[in-house]
């Protein structure tokens, strides 16, 4: 059972994480590593222990202190709403403190609530079941193994639905301006819809439909439940396909199992559908052939212009979910360092704080190994250097002049669907039109130093134009995103700021290694994506090499800074889907 935030708790370990702690008052315990902590009968204190001649710059040495402290077990994976979780989140607030940023919520203080539910679907009383068809025959799903599934409707503890007739409805898309109507002559009320993860435009790799190989918003999962939902389905379930989602179906069943948080809904999810869910390939094969069609062949119909719905052999789903529903909140962190002439406009700078908490214990481990890793999903990787490199611009943007203001926004549940920054994007504490430009970190990997940085969505705004300025200074380039099939635009905070029109700059460490190029930088990323990603193995070494991450922190820092520095105006690049609204956004705040 989760335990929730409670006040008494929280001060206890913001006390123990010495938030009054001076910067002129190093304390030794914390160069002792999450390991060394771990043996000593007393609880680590988890003060930073920052060499005094480093406050002011951009260090790994510093970096390092802040990941490990984050990635700590003592925080048991910062999940939203519990105790250890919004613990680290006022670890954050009081590191923000004494590096000399100002609290910015809406309040005055530092913290923004997000009021969430938590919903836990008991599986020993939870299903679907596939019927009919060829055979005959029930597929009950084993769950985890052959599905995952869950609800977004948050006022029933107990919901079910019999003999949903099943459609394929290819990729489940429907976009006007790309001509594309997956549901096209479908009445899908009550009806099971299943469909292909990604967008056309990834199958056929043609740059003519969709955007081509890099996925569109219509290929995120979010959007397919979402537009099921719209066309009144009865349940939604996607197959899962390592190529297109990008990531394997462990990803999936350590992602969507277990406890699951969402934002308060002002219509308690009743317009959702009643179940959401993902199977694997192999069953969606044996679904299909059951129901008289070939997978392979029925891919290939729906990547193809004019698709229209195929039923699955009278195939029929049932479905039953029981599950805990509790109300809890957890928080966002503002802070702020505010200009001198401009102080009303702003650069933001955002990273989630948030991580995937404890679970139960799971195999993991190299290839040829056999054994049981801790329960705790540290997120260092995570993402916990993203928080540290925010906090290390913020300490060194403290000690420099600035015309316009600075924002600091450490987002919660972002692993649930990126809510925390949903929400703050609904409930700005500034104006949104006074927000100039935007960077996101997330998930910075440790992989030393290398000749580039890749753009995520790259081709987006202005702010490319600033990073490559800045990057010439460190022999280094910019690069496009090697995996745009992938999607991680829209997987991370800064989209929900570009919805609302603020152009956001989301730039990772580089493929390109000074030390084994871009070979070794590619052969570290896919290890860290087959190995770590959303498993207890992402955890902090004292064996990283942060040089690199120091450099990318820096560059990203003189990004902002430039921004903060002048009166420029960083603008979307003509024919981006997000300008439009950025245009309007800015001529509604001038009156015009």
């Amino acid at each position: 059972m989760m335990k929730w935030f409670c006040a008494a708790g929280a001060l206890a370990l913001i006390t123990a994480c010495g938030a009054s702690e001076s910067p002129d008052a190093p304390d030794d315990t914390a160069s002792e590593t999450a390991s060394d902590a771990a043996a000593t009968e007393t609880a680590p204190d988890l003060r930073l222990a920052l060499p005094e001649s480093t406050q002011t710059a951009i260090t790994a040495d510093d970096l390092r202190v802040r990941i490990r402290t984050l990635a700590d077990d003592r925080f048991e994976g910062r999940a939203p709403g519990t105790e250890t979780g919004e613990a680290s989140a006022d670890w954050i607030a009081a590191e923000m403190e004494r590096v000399g940023l100002e609290p910015a919520g809406p309040d005055g203080g530092w913290f923004q609530t997000v009021e969430m539910v938590e919903q836990t679907i008991e599986e020993s009383a939870s299903g679907l079941t596939f019927s009919g068809g060829a055979s005959e025959r029930d597929f009950a799903m084993t769950l985890g193994d052959d599905a995952v599934i869950w609800t977004k409707r948050q006022q029933e503890t107990e919901l079910s639905f019999e003999d949903s007739e099943v459609v394929f409805v290819g990729y489940g898309v429907v976009a006007p301006e790309y001509g594309w109507d997956d549901y096209a002559g479908l009445d899908a009320e009550g009806k099971t819809v299943v469909m292909l993860v990604n967008d056309p435009g990834f199958a056929t790799e043609d740059p003519d439909l969709f955007k081509g190989k890099a996925m569109t918003y219509y290929g995120r999962w979010t959007y397919k439940f979402e537009e099921a939902a719209r066309q009144g389905a009865q349940a939604a379930i996607i197959v899962h396909e390592t190529a297109p989602a990008s990531y394997g179906w462990d990803v999936v069943s350590n992602s969507w199992s277990g406890a699951q948080a969402d934002l308060v809904r002002a219509d308690g999810g009743a317009g959702r559908t009643a179940l959401e869910g993902w199977i694997t390939l192999e069953t969606a094969r044996s679904l299909f052939a059951d129901g008289g069609l070939d997978f392979e062949e029925m891919k290939r119909a729906a990547r193809t212009p004019g698709f229209t719905p195929v039923e699955m052999g009278g195939m029929t789903a049932s479905g039953e979910i029981t599950q805990k529903v509790t109300r809890a909140h957890s928080r966002n962190i503002i802070g702020r360092l505010e200009g001198e002439t401009e102080p009303d406009e702003y650069m933001l700078f955002t990273a989630h704080w948030d991580h995937l908490g404890k679970k139960s214990a799971e195999k993991q481990g190299e290839p040829g190994q056999d054994f049981y890793r801790d329960q705790i999903y540290n997120g260092a990787v995570d993402n916990a250097t993203g928080v540290a490199g925010m906090i290390e611009i913020g300490e060194a943007m403290a000690a420099e002049p600035r015309e316009r203001s600075a924002l600091f926004l450490a987002v919660t549940l972002e692993e649930s669907g990126l809510l925390g920054s949903a929400y703050y994007a609904e409930n700005p504490t500034v104006p949104m039109p006074s927000i100039v430009a935007g960077i996101n970190m997330d998930a910075m990997l440790p992989v030393g130093r290398t000749r580039d940085m890749v753009v995520v969505g790259y081709g987006a705004s202005q702010m490319e134009d600033r990073l490559e300025a800045v990057l010439e200074g460190q022999d280094r380039v910019i690069k496009p995103d090697p995996k745009p099939e992938a999607g991680f635009f829209y997987r991370s905070d800064h989209v929900s700021l570009a919805k609302k029109g603020v152009p956001m700059l989301y730039a990772d460490g580089g493929q390109d290694k000074r030390d084994g190029g871009i070979a070794a930088g590619k052969a570290a990323a896919d290890a860290y994506t087959a190995r770590r990603y959303h498993k207890p193995m992402d955890e902090y070494s004292e064996d990283w090499d942060l040089s690199g991450m120091e450099e990318d922190v820096r560059a990203l820092y003189q990004v902002g800074l430039g921004i903060v520095q002048s009166g420029d105006w960083p603008q979307w690049y003509e024919g981006n889907e997000f300008k439009a609204i950025r245009d309007r956004s800015l001529a509604e705040a001038s009156g015009e």
